[in-house]
């Protein structure tokens, strides 16, 4: 399959909210957005959860976000984001200016021709604001996956690189001439393309990236060890393309955020509670703070342990500071901000906090012509 170079169609202009001070005295601006995973509480349902996450959605956009994600995890008891795609459709009709995407689709559950026409549909709903968020993990366990495979009389290849290539030439029309799948690049939604990204939480993915001249956002919040200096490897092969002429890097950060540290702490307990039983084995969905913070203590040290990645946690200047020195150590343009929380209204007023301290504006969409009168 051909390695398209063709002109990428997609907007990524948005809402720029913030300066992180370089160590050359150079300031970069620094986007925030959203990776939403649809967390199910203890005593809720995934239902419940999806409707939340349209809920938040609604409140990223009037805040002034520049994106939305949405996760994907199949069997997954503390998460009910299973099909981005669907998800996407229903965060888009009840928003306006937010870019909304996947974080991210994992590609080898799934044919690059369906991929591509789902979200050139989505495109066509909602022109100048899907972002396709690409991953190569399974997003699971390997029993799930095996279950989500359509043919399960072998192990599915390891043949990403194919996969993303069809899936680009679909998107871009870049097929060689007389190509036998040419004619299907003729996709749903019109001339509308997604915003194509590359996910990754290991050094492959931006290697990738970097040669195919895309986006990369790295998942800081369940890797955050080495994920810098994979950044910059980003950054330094980066081959300039007519999909982007200079790299892009994303980074997806834990965080919550409350009007005082000790508040911030006390609502981080959910969290670090699911934490400390995966380690063990089990996933349950987000506890109520007071059960977390018993569990917490009777487990001890042992459970502080388990925690193992990054949760910038604190009040409105604490977690500022936290985000910007994170992005600052990875030469980020954008951050994507994961919060888990038990109680809904918690983790709104916590994007709440996030977006008055960093000073973010709500952004304007021009009306679409095509849908006038």
């Amino acid at each position: 399959m051909c390695e398209t170079r063709q002109a990428f169609r997609g907007r990524s202009s948005g809402p720029e909210s913030a300066c992180v001070k370089l160590d050359q005295d150079v300031t970069r601006s620094l986007s925030l957005g959203v990776l939403d995973q649809s967390p199910v509480s203890e005593g809720s349902d995934g239902a419940i959860a999806l409707r939340r996450s349209v809920d938040l959605a609604i409140l990223a956009d009037e805040l002034g976000y520049e994106r939305y994600w949405v996760a994907e995890h199949h069997g997954h008891a503390m998460i009910a984001g299973a099909s981005p795609e669907v998800l996407i459709a229903a965060i888009g009709a009840h928003t306006a200016t937010i870019r909304v995407g996947s974080g991210g689709v994992m590609l080898p559950h799934y044919s690059p021709l369906k991929v591509a026409e789902n979200f050139a549909a989505l495109c066509g709903l909602y022109p100048g604001r899907i972002d396709l968020g690409l991953g190569r993990a399974p997003g699971s366990d390997p029993q799930t996956m095996f279950a989500l495979q359509r043919d399960r009389r072998q192990v599915a290849p390891d043949d990403f690189p194919e996969q993303l290539a069809e899936l680009l030439a679909y998107l871009e029309d870049d097929f060689p001439p007389g190509h036998p799948l040419a004619r299907l690049a003729a996709l749903p939604g019109g001339l509308e393309r997604p915003q194509v990204w590359l996910l990754g939480s290991s050094p492959q993915s931006g290697i990738w990236a970097a040669q195919l001249g895309l986006p990369y956002a790295f998942a800081d919040f369940f890797a955050s060890s080495g994920g810098a200096p994979i950044a910059r490897r980003y950054r330094s092969e980066f081959e300039p393309s007519q999909r982007r002429a200079e790299p892009r890097v994303a980074i997806a950060v834990a965080a919550i955020c409350a009007e005082t540290d000790a508040e911030a702490q006390r609502l981080a307990s959910s969290r670090r509670m699911t934490a400390a039983l995966r380690h063990s084995g089990r996933i349950a969905p987000l506890p109520p703070v007071e059960k977390a913070l018993a569990f917490l203590k009777a487990q001890g040290d042992s459970a502080a342990g388990h925690r193992g990645t990054r949760d910038i946690v604190g009040s409105p200047e604490t977690v500022r500071a936290g985000l910007e020195e994170v992005a600052e150590d990875y030469e980020a343009d954008e951050v994507l901000v994961v919060t888990l929380t038990y109680d809904h209204a918690a983790r709104r007023r916590s994007y709440e906090l996030i977006a008055e301290v960093f000073g973010l504006k709500a952004g304007t969409l021009a009306p679409d012509p095509l849908l006038a009168g």
